[in-house]
């Protein structure tokens, strides 16, 4: 990535200050779970006992992914993100995503934009293996303003299938590519592509692409990934959204250290360039080409590689950082 450390030349861009709050947004969430509290709640999905297996649940959304289709009239990939969002988080758990349902809130009725939605739903249901199970479409125009979209996914293990979610010192981190940026960090991504561009402009990195075109880029989804992982000892897995690198910290209180994370797509040096981004806050809020990383132990790692599409990326040591690029996270 360019370092932006000492240039000050352009308004500098940040996360919060387009609107997200990291810290916030984890406090506030930490007060909710409060009330009620759960056992069996993992970093990424919600556990129930029902005998011998486990049920669980997942829900999320596209987020602000959303204004750019809406802006370029673009609906067809969303839909991916949607299950994408969902299922990667069953799948950093250690949980195989069985169905799904989906909620759309709109200000109106509009037959080619659902269409063109449900298109990429059963895209990424195809992708993903999943079973759609229903779903609701509410039409709200005094409260939605626009249109939204969640879901939610429900996922059965196995009780010993369910990763530990804990990492151990000396363990082998190995990651997996991203497709992009996802569908995490698009308020701050918005934000600096239209300071001196339109969404319908060429793409600097694929002048084939608009930079519209190039934000939608869909969000991979990780599901083939889970057999490998299980079959090959992963103690912990981490998806990489919202909060960017720091959501190795999820896997426990150590340090991570990265020596050799994917490359980062032309997208994000983009969005770093045109927003005066540093280097520390891209890593803070986006994936920066690698959206998905677990830790395994040492002497399993390389068959988890040769089973995979992934490569060892670092190791966890004693500490509570993530080290990747210079920067140290916590």
């Amino acid at each position: 990535m360019t370092d932006r450390s000492d240039d000050s030349e352009a308004e500098r861009l940040t996360y919060a200050d387009t609107g997200v709050d990291i810290e916030a947004s984890e406090d506030a969430t930490a007060a909710l779970l409060e009330a009620f509290g759960s056992d069996l709640m993992t970093e990424y999905a919600g556990l129930m006992d029902i005998g011998d297996r486990y049920l669980a649940l997942a829900t999320d959304g596209v987020g602000t992914k959303l204004l750019v289709a809406e802006a370029i009239e673009d609906f067809s990939t969303i839909g991916i993100d949607c299950i994408a969002m969902n299922v990667n988080d069953l799948v950093a758990a250690g949980v195989e995503p069985v169905g799904f349902v989906d909620y759309l809130a709109i200000d109106e009725p509009d037959e080619g934009q659902t269409n063109e939605i449900g298109e990429g739903l059963a895209v990424g249901l195809e992708e993903a293996d999943l079973t759609m199970l229903g779903g609701e479409t509410a039409v709200m125009p005094e409260v939605v303003k626009g249109f939204d979209l969640a879901g939610t996914c429900v996922g059965l293990a196995e009780k010993d299938a369910v990763f530990e979610g804990e990492a151990e010192v000396g363990d082998v981190l190995v990651g997996f590519a991203s497709n992009g940026i996802h569908s995490n960090g698009l308020t701050l991504a918005r934000e600096a592509a239209t300071r001196n561009h339109d969404y319908t402009d060429p793409f600097p990195g694929d002048e084939d692409r608009t930079i519209g075109e190039e934000l939608l880029r869909p969000t991979r989804i990780y599901t083939d990934l889970l057999e490998p992982m299980r079959a090959h000892g992963v103690r912990a897995a981490a998806h990489i959204t919202g909060g960017g690198w720091t959501n190795l910290l999820r896997m426990g209180d150590h340090e991570y250290v990265i020596e050799d994370p994917f490359p980062a797509q032309p997208i994000f040096e983009f969005v770093q360039e045109e927003g005066n981004v540093t280097d520390e806050e891209m890593h803070r809020t986006f994936n920066m080409g690698t959206g998905f990383v677990v830790a395994v132990p040492e002497d399993r790692a390389d068959d988890l590689v040769a089973a995979t599409d992934g490569r060892i990326i670092g190791h966890v040591e004693t500490g509570d950082t993530v080290e990747i690029r210079g920067l140290s996270l916590s």
